[in-house]
């Protein structure tokens, strides 16, 4: 029986690979290695509690500024994690799925994203993204830009635009709003992550770094989830 009081889309903001590599005097890059690790178990968690959606803040705009070797690094980890699993997605019935600009993505990083998308296109079980080269404020403009060329071309008038116009033209189109955000590491902010999508979720807050944060800590965030009381604006809570 499905249980409703599961949150059907979860976002993650997986934070703190840095600092746990640098609390323990190794490479930054030790702990985007031991990050990856924690991706590939929480993808597992999900799909066995029954997750519909889960999506992943995997590189943001802003992190192109991070040193050239590392952005590097992380532009092949991409590339080997997503071919050392796709069979493992395609067993597990679990669509992959991409948001972001695909401007200044790396040609290769694009073909390896585009091929794992086509393979596992027509899974049901989970539907993961994979938010890279991603920005809220940039998914907002795409989506104005998107909007406004089709009142430009008469295929929208002005009085139709609505929040469900607006909310198909963001990348997240066709999937549920987030009902959770967990962020690790004991930041407390959302980071210019899916600002639309996030207006009515439950937000999870863990001091663990993300390289900790096991299928156990998920499981506690799930069962926070299903014990709090989800208003909408209301007087008595709403149940999903």
């Amino acid at each position: 029986m499905e249980d409703n009081h599961l949150p059907k889309h979860v976002a993650i903001i997986m934070d703190g690979n840095g600092r746990w590599a640098r609390q323990r005097h190794l490479p930054r890059t030790h702990g985007h290695l031991e990050g990856v690790k924690r991706v590939e178990e929480i993808i597992s968690a999900a799909r066995e509690i029954g997750i519909k959606v889960l999506t992943l803040y995997t590189f943001s705009t802003e992190n192109w500024s991070r040193p050239e070797n590392e952005v590097s690094m992380l532009m092949e980890t991409l590339i080997n994690v997503l071919n050392r699993n796709i069979t493992r997605l395609c067993e597990g019935n679990i669509r992959f799925q991409f948001i972001g600009r695909r401007d200044g993505i790396p040609e290769k990083v694009l073909r390896t994203i585009d091929s794992a998308m086509e393979l596992t296109k027509n899974n049901k079980v989970l539907i993961l993204n994979l938010a890279f080269n991603y920005g809220g404020r940039l998914e907002i403009i795409d989506a104005v830009r998107k909007i406004a060329s089709a009142v430009k071309d008469s295929r929208l008038r002005v009085d139709e635009i609505d929040e469900g116009v607006i909310s198909e033209a963001l990348y997240t189109q066709g999937l549920p709003d987030p009902d959770l955000l967990i962020r690790t590491s004991g930041e407390k902010r959302i980071s210019n992550f899916l600002l639309w999508q996030l207006s009515y979720a439950e937000f999870y807050f863990t001091d663990k770094y993300w390289p900790e944060f096991s299928k156990d800590e998920f499981q506690k965030a799930i069962l926070d989830f299903k014990n709090r009381e989800r208003r909408y604006g209301n007087i008595e809570p709403v149940r999903n």
